[in-house]
Parts: C-alpha cells; structure tokens; sequence
C-alpha cells in the first residue's frame, strides 16, 4: 500500500520495480543481449545471476562486511579515507581499490594506490576474502560490458582492451547502514538520490529492501520505485559514463537508499575503464541527424572532476590523522 506522505514527495513508497534479469550462464546470447538492451533503454537497472560466484561465498563476504562495521570506532577511525580515494567517507562505507604497491604509483593516477587494509589480527583472513571478491566481481563486470557491447552494435570484446577494462579503474565498496527511518519530506535518507559516475556498478545486498529508482529523472513529480533484493543475484545499473558514451542512448538513472528502521549491508563494485581510456560517441551511436553530444574527455580527467564536484575535502579527514 503506497504511503500518502511519500507520495507528496514524489514518492511511491510501496511500488517494486520490475527489472530484467540476465543469466550470464544462459547459451542464448541473442536473448541476453534484448534482455539487457531492453533493460538499459527501459531503466538502467537490471538483475544479473548465475554470475559464477557461488552463494556460500557471497554469504561470507557479507559476514565478513558485518565484522568491520562492529569493529571500534577507534579502530574504524584508523582506516579513514586516504588521497586514493581508498576509504569512504562516515556514512559508514569503505573503500577497496585496485590495489598497487606505494613503490609503483604514478602520481597522475589517483584512483590506484595500496589499499588501508585493517590488521591481521584485527579481523583474520579479512583482506584475503576482501581481494578474492574483488577479483571475481571485476570477472562479472567484463562479462556484463560484453554484453552491453554487443546491445550498441559493437563487437564483443570492445571494452576488453587494455586501455579499457584490460586495466580497469575498480572500486568495491562496503556499505552499512544503521537502523535509521529515511523521510524524504525532511531530506533524511541513506543514501540521497545519485547516479553513479563510471561504466557499470554492480550491486550486492542483503535481503532487507531500501534501494529506489527514478526511471524519469525528469519527470514532476518523480516517481521512485523499490527494487526487490534477490538473493545471489547482483542488481546492475549504468554510469553517467556510459550514458556519454552511447551519446545517451542508453541513460544512467537516479537511485537512493532509503532506512525503514532495519540495519541493512550492501556492496557496490564500480567498474571503470582505465585512466588513459578516451571516453568519446561510440561509431554505432552517432548519425548525421544525432551528431556527439559530448567532447571526447580522457577517463581519469572525467572521474576526477566529478570526485572533486561531489566528495568532501580531504583535508577534513587528513585533521583525524595527525
């Protein structure tokens, strides 16, 4: 039943979004590729299962989220975010990167760097799981742009070069969030309403339901809608990146996360290309009568301008660890 209160916000708290699901075991690669064209036309989200990574896994990095989040303050505060953009601002999520030893950094490259990792004997065999799903999850994402690559009329291993997803800019981020009840009326939610910045984020959550999406972000009022957890599954949306590269053909969408009283954890994986990739209209998505809309940009110039657009000064953190 839908909630008179949110829906004066534009808000029909009660609606749950039908998505497209696409099994990545499936041997019928022409029904993955309409289902997921469909999806990126309709509302930039769909459901990806039968991803290779198995649910006992999945379960223990889950479990293994929960243990950080108990830790301390004092010991969470010991592990704030650095200049690589490794550790996540106090909402509370964390940041886990590509990780490159200090000794191999390039200091035109922000977004790779040696990961702020909580001690060994703090939280046993946490980092070892941590990179193990970040791997596997990177394997997702390449599986994903292959078929996104073959839905704009490209050939399949168009995002696999090197200066793409050959090596990507990719970022797993736990999230934790506490008992709170969102109102939107008041401007309080977990998450405000956002689209994501790079190619595609992939998305795991526990079973308790917050997540909410604007399928018209230019609508008045705009509408949002639930998203229903799936259990194994990864929820997958379009950046703003991709939106510029198809020469929006295919949009990123706006979600948020709201609190209904409940603790409820997710993981997001943002899969970018890398920072050298030049990020400009796709041949199969330009015409005489639908010329690029964007200038070609170079990837890590894009990313860094909207992380200094919308993350705090990071002089607000490095006060904490002085």
């Amino acid at each position: 039943m839908e909630n008179d209160e949110q829906n004066k916000n534009g808000a029909e708290a009660g609606k749950v979004s039908i998505l497209n699901c696409i099994d990545l075991s499936s041997p019928d690669i022409n029904q993955s590729v309409s289902l997921l064209k469909q999806a990126c036309l309709d509302s930039g989200f769909f459901y990806v299962v039968n991803h290779g990574i198995s649910q006992e896994f999945m379960d223990e990095v889950f479990a293994q989220s929960d243990k950080f989040f108990k830790l301390s303050l004092n010991e969470k505060m010991k592990l704030l975010r650095n200049e690589k953009h490794r550790v996540g601002d106090y909402k509370e999520g964390y940041y886990i990167g590509v990780e490159v030893p200090e000794g191999d950094l390039e200091t035109d490259k922000p977004f790779y760097g040696p990961n702020v990792w909580p001690a060994q004997d703090v939280l046993p065999g946490w980092r070892q799981t941590m990179e193990r799903f970040h791997r596997e999850t990177l394997e997702v994402g390449k599986a994903v742009a292959r078929i996104i690559a073959l839905a704009l009329d490209l050939e399949v291993d168009f995002f696999d070069k090197p200066e793409m997803l050959g090596e990507p800019i990719a970022t797993l981020r736990l999230l934790h969030y506490g008992g709170q009840i969102s109102d939107p009326s008041k401007g309080i939610y977990g998450a405000g309403a956002h689209s994501d910045f790079g190619l595609i984020t992939l998305l795991a959550t526990d079973d308790v339901l917050g997540l909410q999406i604007c399928k018209d972000k230019d609508a008045k009022p705009q509408i949002w809608e639930y998203v229903a957890p799936v259990k194994g599954a990864f929820i997958v949306n379009l950046g703003d990146m991709l939106e510029r590269w198809s020469n929006c053909i295919f949009k990123s969408t706006l979600h948020r996360v709201l609190g209904n009283g409940q603790e409820r954890y997710s993981i997001a994986y943002f899969v970018e290309p890398s920072h050298d990739c030049f990020v400009e209209c796709l041949p199969t998505c330009k015409s005489e009568k639908n010329p690029p809309k964007f200038p070609p940009i170079k990837c890590a110039t894009y990313l860094s301008q909207r992380y200094k657009d919308t993350h705090a000064d990071l002089n607000i953190y490095n006060k904490h660890q002085t």
